[in-house]
């Protein structure tokens, strides 16, 4: 289910909720307790796979930006005598935003967080948050020197629980195997280097991307420039405090 909701709001900027109660980036619990909310709006039982089968359909259609109820869709499929199938009936729906009348969509802006700290973790969630539509940032990878064996593991649990922020609203999932986490169902790849001139991000499939340095240790126009000369960077951005000609912007 998450993913299915998770590729609405990326692919299409479509905002799903339950009777009110968005559930984009939300974690398992969440989502069973927003299913359990129902039971006290309309005195009847909203189960998960009557919501999964109005995303699967939703899913498989060409949608533009809009918001979506999916829980009051099933409820109301529910309530019929079942003389159509739900695909019908979900397309019947949303047929106002059906296939042509859907917005075009721009490429999104890959992003690069060069460093890892509490800085860049709070930055990670924020993109990670805001990846709907596919036409502002996507978080496409995060680099860091490589830690202990367990290293990605690690960098997962402290992007997942913040002493001061909290925890992170969704899941994160992380694969060995390709050295990445899935949030939310966003792919982010994690490279390990110690030299911000020495990753070729082409080959992670990174194009004209803005580099978010957090590190603090570059801060001037030749430390900056070394992430220039790395295949698919386009841009550099810092967030510490600017040396020498580069410009403070608060």
């Amino acid at each position: 289910m998450i993913p299915l909701i998770g590729r609405l709001y990326r692919e299409h900027n479509i905002v799903t909720s339950i009777f009110g109660r968005p559930i984009i980036n939300r974690s398992v619990i969440s989502l069973i307790k927003t299913h359990r909310f129902v039971r006290q709006v309309e005195k009847e039982e909203l189960s998960i796979h009557d919501t999964y089968s109005v995303l699967e359909v939703l899913s498989g259609l060409i949608l533009g930006p809009s918001r979506i109820d999916v829980g009051k869709l099933a409820l109301k499929y529910r309530a019929t005598d079942h003389d159509v199938s739900m695909e019908d009936y979900v397309k019947e729906a949303v047929a106002d935003i059906l296939g042509d009348k859907a917005e075009p969509r721009e490429e999104p802006q890959d992003v690069v967080l060069y460093g890892f700290g509490r800085i860049g973790r709070l930055l990670a969630r924020l993109l990670i948050e805001k990846a709907g539509s596919g036409k502002g940032l996507r978080l496409k990878a995060i680099v860091v020197r490589k830690g202990s064996p367990k290293d990605l593991v690690k960098r997962a649990s402290l992007l997942r629980r913040d002493s001061i922020h909290g925890s992170f609203q969704g899941t994160i999932v992380v694969d060995e195997e390709k050295n990445a986490l899935i949030c939310n169902g966003n792919y982010v790849q994690v490279i390990y280097s110690s030299s911000p001139d020495a990753v070729d991000y082409s080959q992670y499939g990174i194009k004209d991307a803005v580099v978010v340095d957090n590190t603090g240790m570059w801060r001037d126009e030749e430390g900056l420039g070394l992430h220039l000369k790395c295949k698919g960077v386009s841009r550099v951005i810092l967030t510490a405090p600017g040396k020498g000609n580069v410009k403070n912007i608060v």
